[in-house]
């Protein structure tokens, strides 16, 4: 099947081709660098990261493109599908131009790109994403039918001093993950699926990709996941982590809560809150000195009200949109 596609004039020429696997690793990361460096969260990726990247279970080759713009890369866009979920929902990620070939129609013509082979792939629903200070990229989602389903939060705090007895369970007992027990994983898969199956977009996350996140994350190479534990049963989990890589370029001693969960019948009972105080503790220790995390506004469990209890401040917005085909 013929995919490339070229726009032509006097001046310019554009080109959208396939992603070869084995070869355009390097022209990919140097796109993607380049188009997402202005956003505050962003940090340059290694190809060595895209291709352990590829290493995760349920990642697709399909779908990834890329534009030559007068002979040269000037955008990418990955038109991706999760083998692993069961509605036919795709999603539409990694669309960047680089600035200066920004404005030249190359940014439609890979989303249009990207629309048609999940078409042509068997989705019904398409979902994508926009910074919220990206107007350019509102409009163009808006302008080809996109509608605004979500909304999420990037929060940070300064690590200077944390609070406490804000209404933290001191009953519940925290006990550390230990990477290399199967018991243990398998924990936390179960309770990564059972705290998070009522919110948007999960679908039931396997062992082996359980399993990867933990031992083959190539961004967080040093994360710490833990246990909280009342009745005598594990009822809870969080994780944190640290992104040297990220630290060194920002020039910031930053970690991350990677992930916060409570089963529904132990909510609202400070058990979250205890959570969250011990992962800044252990952020600390580590050296850090701020913590960073993101949340869906919409989280059925308010979990956005618990970190600004905390102590944590938005600082950017993301907005998630869809489009039925």
């Amino acid at each position: 099947m013929h995919v490339d596609r070229e726009v032509s004039s006097e001046k310019t020429m554009l080109n959208i081709r396939r992603f070869v696997k084995g070869s355009d690793e390097p022209v990919w990361v140097k796109v993607l660098n380049a188009a997402y460096k202005e956003y505050e969260d962003w940090r340059a990726i290694t190809v060595e990261e895209m291709l352990a990247d590829e290493e995760s279970p349920n990642f697709d080759f399909g779908g990834r493109f890329i534009a030559d713009l007068d002979g040269k890369p000037a955008g990418i866009v990955h038109a991706r599908v999760d083998k692993f979920r069961e509605e036919s929902k795709g999603f539409i990620n990694n669309l960047g131009v680089i600035p200066e070939s920004r404005g030249r129609g190359v940014e439609e013509r890979l989303a249009e790109t990207a629309v048609d082979e999940l078409r042509k792939r068997g989705m019904t629903v398409v979902q994508t994403w926009a910074h919220y200070k990206r107007k350019d990229r509102i409009r163009l989602w808006e302008r080809m039918g996109f509608k605004l389903v979500r909304k999420s939060s990037m929060m940070e705090m300064e690590l200077v001093e944390t609070p406490s007895d804000i209404g933290e369970n001191k009953q519940a007992a925290i006990t550390p993950l230990r990477k290399n027990t199967e018991e243990d994983i398998e924990m936390l898969n179960w309770l990564d699926n059972e705290c998070f199956k009522e919110h948007f977009n999960h679908r039931p996350v396997r062992i082996e990709e359980t399993q990867h996140f933990l031992l083959n994350n190539p961004y967080f190479k040093e994360q710490d996941f833990f246990f909280t534990v009342l009745d005598e049963k594990k009822v809870g989990y969080v994780g944190v982590g640290i992104d040297e890589r990220y630290n060194i370029e920002k020039n910031v001693k930053s970690g991350v809560i990677l992930d916060i969960g409570v089963l529904k019948p132990y909510r609202r009972k400070g058990i979250g809150t205890r959570l969250m105080l011990h992962s800044l503790e252990v952020l600390k220790t580590k050296g850090m000195t701020k913590a960073v995390l993101g949340v869906d506004d919409f989280n059925p469990t308010k979990a956005i009200k618990l970190y600004e209890k905390v102590g944590f401040k938005v600082t950017k917005k993301d907005l998630t949109y869809e489009n039925k085909l």
